[in-house]
């Protein structure tokens, strides 16, 4: 298949460098005047991944457009909207539209692929790439589970079945809700992690994961998607890179947080929890662990009394969904 990946980032880059060695003609844009993307240019390499030589690197967003029967979409979920706005000035018609990022709208409370949908692309060629992995695994050769879903099932396993390799068995997804909402909120449960390491309470992760698999669920509920998506690759299952991995921003993110040590890489639990505080809002929904979160990042509470609060809250929950 012909495929444009848009982002230069790590995870545009691991893309690009696992695509086109799986035999499909890739293009990677990035943007012009992108120190990445300069640096790309000249050495065709970053610290995770080498580009080969048979990939076309390129700022020319209609050169991209022109090329793609794909476009693989991997930037920063919050510049998503202003990144569509420009895409839809060309042909992109008759393209798949293929979400390969991990977040919320902050000001909306939309999902990424709703956002894609207001500037007019057909809902039955968008979809995401979800689920758990780490660049640094993969391009080691230790495999993984992901998840492919959309609005339409026969988009979801043209776009599975083409990508699957022995490195990456790719699942078919049913619950487009629940994948992206899950996606999301296991960034911000990864921060909460992060915080309880920084603070020296590591062994509350696992009431952690029991707690927040079932926020998360309720919320995914209260949408109008699937419970049962949250016990899934995109969010339970993603919990082992997110909240325990080395490898992990969002988890470093908290745990530099707690210790007041600088951290300069995209966390996305950042502003995703700023959209689930709205969204439970929204529905109606008690979203204590994104609650905690929103408060230590943005009222600038103290971490470990928000965090420690949580385990002290009622025992008597009814899990049921």
């Amino acid at each position: 298949m012909n495929i444009s990946v848009i982002g230069c980032g790590r995870w545009g880059t691991f893309i690009t460098w696992y695509l086109s060695n799986h035999g499909h003609q890739v293009v990677l844009w990035g943007r012009t005047g992108s120190e990445k993307f300069n640096s790309l240019k000249q050495t065709r390499k970053n610290e995770y991944v080498s580009i080969n030589e048979n990939v076309l690197l390129t700022d020319d967003l209609s050169n991209a457009v022109k090329h793609a029967q794909i476009i693989i979409i991997s930037i920063s979920s919050q510049s998503l909207r202003e990144f569509m706005s420009t895409l839809s000035n060309y042909n992109i018609k008759d393209k798949i539209i293929l979400l390969c990022m991990k977040g919320v709208e902050c000001d909306s409370g939309k999902r990424l692929t709703e956002v894609v949908l207001d500037y007019g692309v057909d809902k039955n060629k968008v979809a995401v790439w979800v689920g758990p992995g780490h660049i640094q695994d993969f391009v080691s050769g230790y495999p993984n589970c992901m998840v492919i879903d959309s609005y339409s099932q026969e988009l979801t396993k043209m776009l599975a079945d083409s990508f699957r390799t022995e490195l990456i068995r790719f699942y078919y997804g049913n619950d487009v809700i629940g994948s992206e909402i899950g996606a999301a909120a296991k960034n911000v449960m990864g921060i909460a992690a992060g915080m309880l390491d920084g603070g020296g309470f590591s062994t509350l992760k696992g009431p952690l994961m029991a707690r927040g698999a079932y926020e998360v669920a309720k919320l995914i509920k209260a949408m109008g998607g699937d419970p049962l998506s949250a016990y899934g690759l995109c969010h339970l299952g993603d919990y082992e890179t997110t909240l325990f991995s080395e490898h992990s921003h969002n988890r470093k993110f908290g745990e530099c947080y707690v210790k007041n040590l600088p951290f300069t890489k995209l966390a996305e639990g950042v502003s995703t929890c700023k959209s689930l505080k709205l969204l439970g809002e929204k529905f109606n929904v008690d979203m204590p662990i994104t609650n905690a979160v929103y408060s230590i990042l943005y009222d600038k509470a103290e971490p470990m009394e928000v965090l420690l609060g949580l385990f002290s809250r009622s025992t008597r929950i009814e899990f049921n969904l």
